[in-house]
């Protein structure tokens, strides 16, 4: 028997920062993010042999361990994955050993702004859940992959990626201390045909560490009067208002809201972006973008541009200038998914 699942990365289009616990705790965070035809796929076999094998073929990281009751999370190495073993023995009670080849793919990146660590948390605790039948709805799989990723391993971020790999669609999110609410949003279908063509994606090339990044936000924000609190208002704020016009069909405000939303994220920390991104955004709005953002918490990966429709082709080649790669954006409207094969 083999067990398949795959989750998909998302774009966070509004509020991205507000679902960090250092302000979502004190003031309540708010996110609009859509999922995207990118996925994180885990294949799970289990095995007769003692062993745990471990195949990352988009790192080229291939590990075969004996018999492991809990892993020693120490090392550094496919540490998300040593979580996930551990987490699942222990949460769930399993006394058994667990004998497994486990395998991965994802379709962008690590550091690339997509969500893609924490989208193949989703996908590899979901491949678990259907292999040990595990009672897991969608709020429980997004809370744990979220717990694995954020407290037994220590990764600072927020919680939007784990729940939206896990809902999939459009979704405007509400965080709190204590909870979490998902609203799925009904969007008509010319709406986000659309958008889709008026939105570009621009690959730098360059991956960054978001856990640092947000680090430094947590820190601004833990100082009262800041200004990177101020600017977290305004994220949240965007938030609601681009709900508001991407479901009234409003679709060239939404590029005047990247463009607010951007000015005010790099507010928040100093690391946010650099003179390449910045030579790059520049470019992009004086050639037909009305507004945009990095893809994540900043730094590289994933640039987003909404573009005025008649430019969308000029900007593709004054993108193609800059040596990254330009792609279009195709949404996707399903959660994590698993199946069973007997191949």
């Amino acid at each position: 028997m083999i067990i398949r699942s795959r989750a998909p990365l998302r774009l966070g289009l509004a509020g991205g920062g507000t679902d960090v616990s250092a302000y979502s705790d004190q003031y309540g965070g708010a996110i609009l993010n859509a999922t995207i035809n990118k996925f994180a796929y885990a294949t799970l076999m289990p095995l007769k042999l003692p062993q745990i094998v471990i195949k990352c073929h988009d790192i080229n990281e291939h590990h075969i361990y004996d018999s492991v009751e809990e892993f020693d999370l120490s090392d550094n190495k496919l540490v998300l994955i040593k979580a996930i073993h551990n987490r699942i023995r222990r949460e769930f009670n399993i006394k058994e050993p667990m004998f497994y080849q486990l395998e991965t793919y994802v379709d962008a990146p690590p550091g690339s702004g997509l969500g893609s660590s924490s989208t193949l948390v989703v996908a590899i605790v979901a491949a678990f859940a259907e292999w040990l039948g595990l009672p897991l709805g969608d709020y429980d799989l997004a809370q744990l992959a979220y717990s694995i990723e954020r407290e037994d391993v220590g990764l600072a971020g927020g919680r939007q990626d784990q729940y939206a790999a896990t809902f999939g669609g459009f979704n405007f999110m509400e965080f709190y201390a204590d909870r979490v609410v998902v609203n799925p949003l009904r969007i008509k279908q010319n709406y986000i045909y659309e958008l889709e063509f008026s939105l570009l994606q621009y690959y730098t090339g360059t991956s960054r560490l978001s856990s640092k990044i947000i680090e430094a936000q947590v820190k601004n924000v833990c100082k009262a009067g800041d200004k990177s609190i101020e600017a977290m208002h305004t994220l949240k704020k965007i938030a609601y208002n681009m709900k508001e016009s991407l479901l009234r069909g409003r679709l060239n405000d939404i590029g005047n809201l990247l463009n607010e939303g951007w000015i005010s994220k790099k507010e928040t920390a100093d690391e946010i972006s650099n003179p390449i991104v910045d030579e790059i955004y520049e470019a992009a709005m004086k050639n037909g973008a009305l507004g945009g953002k990095i893809s994540g918490a900043g730094g590289g990966g994933y640039m987003m541009f909404y573009v005025k429709n008649c430019f969308v082709h000029h900007l593709v080649n004054v993108l193609n200038q800059f040596g990254g790669q330009v792609e279009r954006v195709h949404f996707y409207d399903k959660g994590v998914i698993t199946w069973k094969t007997q191949d």
